[in-house]
Formats: C-alpha cells, sequence, structure tokens
C-alpha cells in the first residue's frame, strides 16, 4: 500500500486546519453580515456543461468520470468525450449559473449567493499549486446595476481587513475597455482572446515582451504602437481622472455609459468604505475567463508580490441555461494563497479560546478516570478546551508537542499524587 497521497493532491495537517477552519467561519460571518446566503452545488456535474466553452483554459484540466455499463461503449468512441458524461467541477461559477437557473422561481431577485468548496483542476503539480484547492465565492445573481460590483468590493476588503491585510490594491478594469482598446489600434478581432493574455503578462515581461508577443501573433508594427500608445494616456492619472483619460483617447469606439459606471463605483466606494484599501483603474487587467461581459477585478497584495482573488461581471452564462438573459457578478478570495500566507506567518488565531491538556497515568483506576472525566467536563462548560489523553513514557516530548498546537497549562494526573511529589 502506498502512504504518499495521489499525486498533486496533499494531505493538512492540524495547525494549517486550524487556521482553514478559523477563516471559512469569518468568511461567513462577514459575507452573511453583508445578506449573502450560503449555498451549495454537487462536486460533479455534466461533461456537457464542463465543456460549454466558458472556463477558458480550465476546460483542458477536466477530471472526467468515465460512463458506466452499456453506455460505456470504447468501439464507437470518436474521442474522449465519447466515454465520458460528467466531470469534477473546475471553478464555482458555473456551477451556480446551472444552480440559479434551475432554482431562480424558489430564489429572491437579487440572490445573493456565498459559495465555499473544493475544485479539480488536472494541473501539472507544482510547488503552491495542487489539483485539489477550495474556491470561496460571492456572487449577486438578478442585479444589473453597478450596485453589485460595489457591494461586493465592500464585502470583500471588510473580510481582507479583518483576515489582517493591509495596503493591498483593488485593481479594476472592464472587459469592454479591453475590447474598445483593441479595435481602435486595428488589431483583428479574431485575435481578441490571444492578444489579451499577452496583455496579461504585462507585469511579467514588461512592454518590450509584450510587444514581440503581438508582432509574433502576426500584428503590424504600427497597430502594435498604437494600441501600447494607449496605455500611456493614463500615466500619473488616477481613480476618475484615469478612467476619463482612457475614455478621452478612444472616442467613439468606447461608449460614454461604460466609463460613466465606472467611475461611479470609484466614488461609491470611496464613500462607503471605511477599510484602508486603494482602489486603482488597470487597463492591462484581463481575467482569464471568457465568460466576463464587463466590469472584472482583481486583489493585488504589493508585500507578497501576487493576486489573492479577482471577479467580475458575467451577464452571459445564465442565459445559456437559463434561456433569458441574467445579469451577474461574483467575486473570489484566492483562499489556498490566503491560507498560504497565513501559515508562512506563524498566524494566531484571535479567537482562540484557553486551551488545558490532562495527562493521566497510565494504568488510572476507573474512578480516577472518572474524576479526570468530569473534571474536564466543568471547564469545557466555563469555555475552556480541555483534551485528555494517557501519558506517553517521553513525557517531555509529549509536553513540548503540546505546547506546539497551543496548549499552555498541562495537568497531570496519577493514582497517588501524593508518592509522587
Amino acid at each position: 500500500m502506498n502512504k504518499k497521497p495521489v499525486n498533486g493532491m496533499r494531505d493538512i495537517m492540524p495547525k494549517e486546519m486550524e487556521i482553514r477552519d478559523y477563516l471559512i467561519g469569518l468568511v461567513k460571518e462577514t459575507y452573511k453580515s453583508f445578506g449573502f446566503t450560503p449555498m451549495e452545488t454537487p462536486c460533479v456535474e455534466s461533461i456537457e456543461n464542463l465543456t460549454g466553452k466558458q472556463g477558458g483554459e480550465n476546460e483542458k484540466l477536466i477530471f472526467k468520470i468515465m460512463k458506466r455499463g452499456e453506455k460505456f461503449n470504447l468501439e464507437t468512441a470518436q474521442n474522449e468525450n465519447d466515454l465520458a458524461d460528467s466531470g469534477l467541477r473546475y471553478d464555482l461559477t458555473m456551477p451556480l449559473s446551472r444552480y440559479y437557473a434551475n432554482h431562480q422561481a424558489e430564489l429572491p431577485k437579487p440572490f445573493k449567493a456565498l459559495q465555499i468548496g473544493p475544485v479539480w483542476r488536472a494541473e501539472r503539480p507544482q510547488k503552491g499549486r495542487f489539483r485539489q484547492f477550495y474556491q470561496c465565492d460571492i456572487d449577486i445573481l438578478g442585479d444589473a446595476t453597478n450596485l453589485c460590483e460595489t457591494e461586493l468590493i465592500l464585502a470583500t476588503t471588510t473580510l481582507l481587513s479583518k483576515i489582517g491585510f493591509k495596503d493591498f490594491q483593488i485593481r479594476i478594469n472592464d472587459r469592454r475597455i479591453l475590447k474598445a482598446m483593441a479595435a481602435s489600434s486595428g488589431l483583428s478581432e479574431d485575435l481578441y482572446d490571444e492578444i489579451f493574455i499577452i496583455l496579461d503578462k504585462m507585469d511579467k515581461i514588461g512592454t518590450e515582451g509584450v510587444t514581440k508577443e503581438l508582432l509574433e501573433l502576426g500584428m503590424s508594427e504600427e497597430n502594435v504602437q498604437r494600441y501600447l500608445g494607449l496605455f500611456s494616456a493614463i500615466e500619473g492619472k488616477k481613480g476618475t481622472d484615469a478612467v476619463d483619460a482612457i475614455a478621452a483617447a478612444l472616442g467613439e469606439y468606447l461608449d460614454g455609459a461604460i466609463a460613466g459606471n465606472l467611475k461611479e463605483i470609484f466614488t461609491i466606494v470611496g464613500t462607503a468604505s471605511d477599510v484602508a484599501f486603494e482602489l486603482v483603474f488597470d487597463p492591462t487587467l484581463v481575467r482569464g475567463m471568457g465568460y466576463y461581459t464587463g466590469p472584472i477585478f482583481e486583489i493585488a497584495v504589493p508585500e507578497f508580490g501576487s493576486s489573492v482573488g479577482g471577479g467580475g461581471r458575467y451577464d452571459e452564462m445564465i442565459g445559456k441555461f437559463a434561456g433569458q438573459a441574467t445579469p451577474a457578478c461574483g467575486f473570489s478570495i484566492g483562499f489556498e494563497r490566503i491560507i498560504s500566507i497565513l501559515v508562512d506567518q506563524d498566524y494566531q488565531i484571535p479567537t482562540r479560546k484557553a486551551r488545558t491538556a490532562y495527562l493521566m497515568e497510565k494504568g488510572l483506576s476507573a474512578e480516577k478516570t472518572a474524576e479526570v472525566l468530569k473534571k474536564a467536563a466543568e471547564e469545557r462548560k466555563n469555555g475552556r478546551e480541555i483534551l485528555v489523553a494517557a501519558m506517553i513514557k517521553n513525557k517531555k516530548f509529549q509536553k513540548e508537542q503540546l505546547a506546539s498546537q497551543g496548549y499552555t497549562d498541562i495537568e497531570e494526573f496519577y493514582e497517588n499524587p501524593i508518592e509522587r511529589r
């Protein structure tokens, strides 16, 4: 038998599990205070839904579940999808869309959904990246106004503040601005997806790298220079001034209402928030999912040099299930990334109860054992965490292990305590 986890999976140790449980509790407490309702979907979805060209690159990473019994026919199969009828979900957004389309008559409008659960992607395992991981999403379905974006930003930044993050940014853009910038530069609409994938690497490969890859894609040097020149229009400008600058540079290629919508989000969030963070307009922000249709956002924490979450508006996905357009917007925190940061910081849970360990001598009588357990029960009623365990031979090692788990008090119990003095 193999004692190691399957490649790409991992075991979670108690110390990390305690932080995970605490974070999940904090997430639920915070988001429920904003009116979000917990719900859940199955881990398994139909293969037609998972491969519906909504998940971008994730559709290449599906763990597929083979058909069973008579449905499994290797001889007549033309491709691997003919052998599979379902698969493990790769995110929580597509299942939520199906869920809402199926239950919308029973749900409030708008519906504010809260989901926390595992997802699976058949990625190449590497440090910090596993094939099973948790996602934590909040979504507002059935509301086309920018109240969705502002509430999602306010709720998420409130949570990050409670966790202890400081000086972070919410970067915001709009997919329609991305398309308008490409159109005004004469770039081919058929290549928008590839162009945006290259643009998304701007912070990693810089302007020179983006220029090189766009030229390799077949874009003319004149169009590429015109495209990249648009980004200089906002240099030195922030917030609504930056949005005004890009709108002026795009002219008739951008509907004024789109820029106006972003400016409203800046104004409302800036006035309503009591959390210290910066809302930044970033025209290079892309977000990888093809289903985004409007504003998109991402959480940047300069201290850690990476994103810890993101989301955006996806007004067309639910309609593919429901047969009618349904506006939707969501925000997802990078649960696993945040856990990794907290573990590295040796995060101490602020709400942890006082912990005491009762160590009982081996061979303690039934009467004495009962006394110890009764005492433990009384202490638990007073709000303390009490661990009762038998002493091991190496008591020094046992106490060190208990101390590392947060047990600040250790009491020892013997059949004849006086003889031990």
